[in-house]
């Protein structure tokens, strides 16, 4: 393919996007598919001859499409939001043909500078504390991860850096290896699983706190532990705190949690992966009270804020305190102002190497809406969920299982888990309209999420409508 066929070819892709977009409602929102069925319909091995860009382009329908779930249909309600807006990805396509790979400023300055403004940009949407912003003196900056899942990794790496630091200053003669058996880290019992999972791949130990009835953690609950675990002879080091949650949208307890972790010297990360986006809304700030305590704070305007996959936002107070914990400097690497106090090298903010152009999108998106326009599109969906709320407190058959803070709604028919995880299973094979469970006091829950760019209040009435018609009909044959 040559630039003369690109532009033709690109012209019709863009379409396609297009037209892919505005239809995808006609479109079956879960595919029908059994494991496996996309290996039977290509060939066994890479053609050994090139195929022309109209063959490839036919097996799209034919191959991918059947198997695709749709996440950006106004009839997928399952999980949380994935982002997507027009702005994203004609950034995207600047981004993979620009094709840099942005380790180090020297690698692309403009990939680098941009990134570090964006992130400043977005910490003062969100009015987050001046520590946390980079500017030009600043000791903390934000750095773009891919995942929320790595954002908790790398805070919970660097603390145990910091906190080995620490002991080693003290104690100069102590094992490394007596100091790691004792390190021992803290979650919310409704924290996300890559939370647990940051503390196996980090070697640690990683303990739930019980939350309360809002499915909340709350200082006293920490405290205690803490107590329990220094007269055991553990060493506490990292608390990573969810607003958010992904079971229920919980927001943990930070104005209590902060300060106790500020005494005891503990580095506090805060996962808002879904919530942060809502934070840019001065009547959701207040959520987010309490994150001047906090060492790291992320969230994913991936998935609520119209910047594509993937662009996960993470600040620190104190960069030096990840740059210790990953810097690695071959000769292959350096540059001439790496030590100039001038740049900065995101290679050392994170767990990869190489990194994209994830800033364009970021830059697209903040300009082409304004902060206005984003406002305005969380605000839609936090209504939204708010008129399907109000649709099931109006039938007596269900109830509403938490609090609804923002864009998710937890419910469920009155009964057994038996019952409610029957309906599910009609929903979902009805695939109508797509929903995932949760379970909250033992009870199993549906999760209602707002997710699409493109939802509007008669999709929102069309599925209630669709959830009610199934469920009248289980009732009928379900034994009470």
């Amino acid at each position: 393919m040559d630039a003369a066929e690109f532009r033709r070819r690109g012209k019709e892709m863009v379409d396609y996007v297009a037209d892919y977009l505005e239809n995808i409602e006609k479109r079956q929102v879960y595919p029908d598919v059994e494991p496996g069925y996309l290996r039977a319909l290509i060939p066994e091995e890479a053609p050994e001859q090139p195929e022309s860009y109209e063959d490839v382009v036919k097996d799209i329908e034919r191959v991918v499409m059947p198997g695709i779930t749709h996440w950006h249909s106004p009839y997928f309600f399952a999980y949380f939001p994935t982002a997507n807006s027009f702005p994203a990805m004609l950034a995207d396509m600047l981004s993979g043909a620009i094709g840099c790979i942005g380790f180090s400023w020297a690698a692309s300055p403009a990939c680098t500078e941009l990134e570090t403004v964006m992130l400043d940009w977005l910490g003062k949407m969100l009015n987050l504390p001046e520590e946390f912003l980079a500017g030009t003196k600043g000791k903390g900056g934000g750095v773009i991860q891919g995942t929320a899942s790595e954002a908790t990794l790398v805070a919970l790496l660097a603390a145990r850096s910091r906190m080995v630091k620490r002991i080693l200053s003290d104690n100069p003669e102590r094992p490394e290896a007596d100091i790691f058996s004792k390190l021992v880290a803290y979650s919310s019992d409704q924290a996300h699983s890559s939370v647990e999972r940051a503390g196996l791949i980090g070697g640690v130990r990683m303990k739930k706190i019980p939350t309360d009835s809002k499915f909340s953690v709350r200082g006293e609950a920490l405290r205690k532990i803490l107590e329990e675990d220094k007269a055991a002879g553990l060493i506490p080091f990292y608390f990573c705190a969810t607003l958010g949650t992904t079971p229920s949208c919980a927001f943990d307890c930070i104005t209590e949690i902060g300060p106790i972790c500020n005494t005891e010297g503990i580095w506090m990360h805060i996962d808002a992966a879904y919530a942060g986006s809502a934070f840019i809304c001065p009547e959701f700030r207040p959520l987010l009270d309490g994150v001047e305590f906090a060492d790291s704070f992320n969230f994913n305007p991936h998935k609520w804020l119209l910047v594509n996959f993937d662009c996960s936002t993470m600040w620190v107070k104190n960069r030096t305190d990840i740059i210790a914990a990953f810097k690695m400097d071959p000769l292959y690497l350096k540059h001439d102002h790496q030590e100039s106090g001038l740049v900065t090298d995101y290679r050392h903010w994170q767990i990869p190497l190489g990194r994209r152009f994830r800033s364009l999108k970021m830059w697209f998106v903040f300009r082409m809406y304004g902060l206005r326009g984003l406002q305005d599109y969380i605000r839609k969906h936090v209504a939204l969920a708010k008129e399907f709320e109000a649709l099931v407190r109006v039938d007596e058959r269900f109830q509403i299982s938490a609090d609804v803070v923002l864009g998710l709604v937890c419910f469920r028919l009155k009964g057994s888990n038996d019952l409610n995880e029957a309906l599910l299973k009609r929903i979902n094979n009805a695939r109508r309209i797509h929903l995932v469970p949760c379970q909250l006091s033992g009870k199993f829950v549906l999760r209602f999420a707002v997710c699409a760019r493109t939802t509007e209040s008669r999709h929102v009435q069309e599925a209630w409508a669709h959830i009610t018609q199934l469920a009248t009909e289980l009732l009928r044959q379900f034994p009470q």
